[in-house]
């Protein structure tokens, strides 16, 4: 027997931002604490003076708070209460990136259970909260659907990503015109991120008949609708698609699991500051590569689902996924936006630690091949090999 668990509700289309006043009031709100990226109020989009309007027209009143930047952290989480706690709010929304979801989940939970400790949320029966209602602006981490939340210590430096069911907000507003002004390459990297949720999940071992569902679905998507946007942000109808994308994707991960790309990914992205549907992006033809035999059927239903024509042949079509994605690479620049970020000499020196990192998060048990230390040092190496060779061709 499997469980799912997704948003109650979830609104879709151009302009669905306007019903936000009204959604707050029938999830029992009267008071608004908005966790905001701050881009979003500045001049020409001026997010803060919609979501107050639309606030308005329902009597409710509105505190924002956009202290915050770059991961969420336990300071960016301590800042948020405060404000939340003397604003009095009785529902929390988050506008934004995976950051000021994340942020909204803490917030909503520390609100009314200011004893609880991180260790303890995934053993709770119930987890109380204020109602939660997350309106994301890109189109990749998914987190408006998922049951799980990442903040990171600061007196530790350790990540915390607790799951519980309870964390998956009550609402979920995907508006397109929010995600138009994201830059293409932006558009590329979480873009990338909602098809390694979809094609993770997939895989999983701990897939079930419904996260396939999602996840396929995800998959035709964005197959269909990223090199759209990529090419031109204006064009609406992808965006929303991509953003239905994008949550079919969250919820495919949140119940079944991401797996070595995601594991890999994270060491890699806090090595080297890249931002994270970048490092997934840049693990990901590998990590394929690497699991291809133990999950061929499976990664030939996903090379039907990006376009591929059905032969039969699942053999080749399994293949056929690992070049595809390494196509993307080389259609969004991903091979050279990385050479940004990553010394190669630093790179080939912090393999042994960022495999061991690896090794020791969450997705290499539901890999469908489970890595040795001696696959994800491969995995490393191939990348290095790769980086390598671009920027050869870039000197040359």
């Amino acid at each position: 027997m499997t469980s799912t668990y997704l948003p109650r509700q979830i609104e879709l289309g151009s302009n669905s931002l306007e019903q936000l006043g009204k959604i707050a009031v029938e999830n029992g709100a009267t008071k608004l604490f908005v966790v905001m990226d701050a881009f979003l109020a500045t001049e020409g989009l001026n997010y803060d003076m919609k979501i107050k309007s639309i606030a308005k027209k329902e009597k409710l009143s509105v505190t924002i708070f956009s202290d915050y930047k770059g991961e969420p952290t336990t300071h960016h989480l301590h800042a948020a209460l405060d404000g939340l706690i003397k604003s009095k709010a009785d529902c929390v929304v988050a506008i934004g990136g995976g950051s000021a979801i994340d942020i909204a989940k803490a917030a909503s939970v520390f609100a009314i259970n200011p004893v609880l400790t991180w260790e303890e949320i995934v053993s709770q029966k119930r987890l109380k909260r204020l109602p939660l209602l997350a309106v994301p602006t890109t189109a990749g981490t998914g987190s408006e659907a998922t049951k799980v939340m990442v903040v990171k210590n600061m007196e530790t430096q350790i990540k915390m990503n607790p799951g519980h069911k309870d964390l998956v907000p009550d609402v979920a507003i995907l508006d397109p015109l929010l995600t138009k002004s994201l830059p293409n390459q932006f558009t590329a990297y979480t873009g990338l991120d909602a098809l390694a949720h979809a094609m993770e999940a997939y895989v999983s071992t701990l897939a079930s008949a419904t996260t396939d569902n999602y996840a396929l679905h995800a998959i035709r998507m964005i197959g269909k609708s990223l090199p759209k946007v990529y090419e031109n942000g204006a064009d609406v109808d992808a965006r929303e698609e991509m953003l239905l994308a994008s949550c079919y994707a969250g919820i495919a991960f949140s119940n079944a699991s991401t797996n070595l790309a995601h594991a890999a990914g994270r060491p890699l992205g806090a090595r080297f500051h890249i931002p994270h549907g970048l490092s997934v992006a840049l693990l990901l033809p590998f990590v394929v590569e690497f699991g291809l035999e133990a999950a061929e059927d499976r990664y030939a239903a996903i090379a039907v689902s990006l376009g591929e024509e059905d032969t039969g042949n699942k053999k080749h079509l399994a293949k056929r996924t690992h070049k595809l994605i390494e196509s993307y690479n080389d259609t969004f620049s991903i091979w050279e936006d990385a050479l940004r970020y990553i010394d190669l000499q630093d790179f080939k020196e912090s393999i042994p630690l960022l495999v061991d990192d690896a090794l020791s998060g969450n997705g290499i048990v539901t890999n469908p091949k489970v890595p040795e230390s001696k696959d994800v040092e491969h995995i490393f190496n191939a990348l290095l090999k790769k980086l390598t060779q671009v920027a050869q061709i870039q000197m040359a």
